[in-house]
């Protein structure tokens, strides 16, 4: 498995979560800096080579689209392409993982609205329809 292109790609997935409504709250990017702080950078082994654990690139490429004011759209479509051409490296509890801090992040900022909604929806979706 790519560990930092994985993380980089679930950076685009968090992205598209959080700018779906065109609009990217502090408390959205503190729960991001919670979350791979908390949730991915202890689970995640792999380093890079500068010696940063690669669960670091999902915050990194969150922050290169926000100043780039990326495409949420197409950062979402950039994560489901990497998992489907990689989907024998991609296992169900990778698949939780992203579903689930999908969701945490949408929730962030006074629950979950409507186009997160959908776009949580729209990944479930997409994930149940991948092999591992």
């Amino acid at each position: 498995m790519l560990y930092k292109e994985f993380y980089a790609e679930l950076g685009k997935l968090l992205y598209a979560v959080a700018d779906i409504d065109h609009m990217i709250t502090s408390e959205e990017k503190k729960k991001l800096q919670d979350i791979v702080k908390k949730e991915l950078v202890p689970q995640e082994t792999h380093i890079d080579a500068f010696g940063t654990d690669v669960a670091y690139y999902a915050e990194m490429e969150f922050d290169f689209l926000d100043e780039q004011i990326g495409d949420a759209e197409a950062a979402f479509d950039s994560f489901i392409d990497f998992v489907k051409d990689h989907h024998t490296a991609f296992d169900e509890q990778m698949k939780k993982t992203a579903l689930s801090i999908a969701k945490e992040l949408a929730a962030a900022y006074h629950g979950t609205n409507k186009k997160e909604k959908v776009l949580i929806e729209k990944l479930q979706k997409e994930l149940k329809k991948i092999k591992v």
